[in-house]
Order: C-alpha cells, then sequence, then structure tokens
C-alpha cells in the first residue's frame, strides 16, 4: 500500500478531543485500507462537528432533519476517483463525525469514547470504499465484520453487543 494522507479538523468547541484520537484515526483508515487491499495512495478528509452541525448537514444531503454519529461523503464510484494532481493520492472523500453523539454513544454502548470514534471512522472508510448497509441484510453483515476486524486489530474490541444496557 502507497502513503495514506489523513487531514483531520475539529470545528467543534463542545467536547476536548483526547490525546491520541488523531493518531488512532489515522491507524484505523490505514488499517481499513490494508483489509480491503487499496493498492493506491490515498486521502481522506475527516471533520469532527457537534450535533447542531451534523444535523444540519444531514438535513441538506439527506433529506433526514435529525441528528446522526456520523456522514460519509464518498468522492469515488465503482473504484474510480478522483486525483490529487499534486500527490497522485486518490481522494477518497470527506467523513464528518459528531463528538458528542460518539460520547452518547460510548456511554450507551459501555466503552470509551476512542473505540467509538474509530468505530465510526471504519464504518465510514467503508462506505467511503463503496460499501453499504441501508438496505440491511447481508451487505449490513458484512460490512458490521469487517467494522469489527478492525476494530479488533487496534486492538478496540467490542465490549457489547451493540444493544443498550438495561
Amino acid at each position: 500500500m502507497e502513503k495514506i494522507r489523513v487531514i483531520i479538523s475539529n470545528r467543534q468547541k463542545q467536547v476536548r478531543i483526547p490525546t491520541g484520537v488523531r493518531m488512532l484515526i489515522r491507524r484505523c483508515c490505514h488499517a481499513v485500507l490494508q483489509m480491503e487491499e487499496f493498492p493506491d495512495s490515498a486521502e481522506i478528509s475527516i471533520s469532527f462537528v457537534d450535533n447542531e452541525q451534523i444535523r444540519e448537514m444531514n438535513r441538506q444531503y439527506r433529506d433526514k432533519d435529525s441528528v446522526t454519529d456520523v456522514l460519509s461523503f464518498p468522492m469515488g464510484e465503482n473504484g474510480h476517483y478522483d486525483v490529487n494532481h499534486e500527490t497522485g493520492a486518490k481522494i477518497l472523500g470527506d467523513i464528518v463525525i459528531s463528538v458528542p453523539r460518539a460520547m452518547e454513544q460510548a456511554r450507551t454502548y459501555g466503552h470509551s469514547l476512542e473505540r467509538e470514534i474509530g468505530y465510526l471512522t471504519a464504518h465510514s472508510m467503508l462506505h467511503l470504499l463503496g460499501y453499504d448497509h441501508e438496505d440491511g441484510g447481508l451487505a449490513r453483515v458484512r460490512m458490521r465484520e469487517k467494522e469489527e476486524r478492525v476494530m479488533r486489530e487496534l486492538g478496540l474490541p467490542a465490549s457489547s453487543s451493540y444493544a443498550p444496557e438495561e
């Protein structure tokens, strides 16, 4: 695998981003691309936002007026991507993570904020590579298996079955 450039920006002020999260995100992007045997250099943009910002984006781009945890904006289709002409890297797309929502979900599922952000990154990276789970079924199961494989490789296995504790 070639070089991977991950551009991370913090566009929210509600939550302090823990030390090490940026490195975790880079490791997560690398692990997904390695698992998927992505052969080229790649560029990914990741933004941290608050709930109101992601709600507005969800409304604008998906016609859903609700807060969500993560949005993925793929720049490619069927394995064809725009290329950064300065670096030759394939531009995979943008990932937008609501940090307050990630905190809520980490509490709900009983694991760390780092694990939740890593999971959301793996999930979105798979979307940038063309995976989809909206129709459920086998595609959703396969995507979840890949996400959990990356989390195990990073030393962040699931601490629950993703069912909220009673």
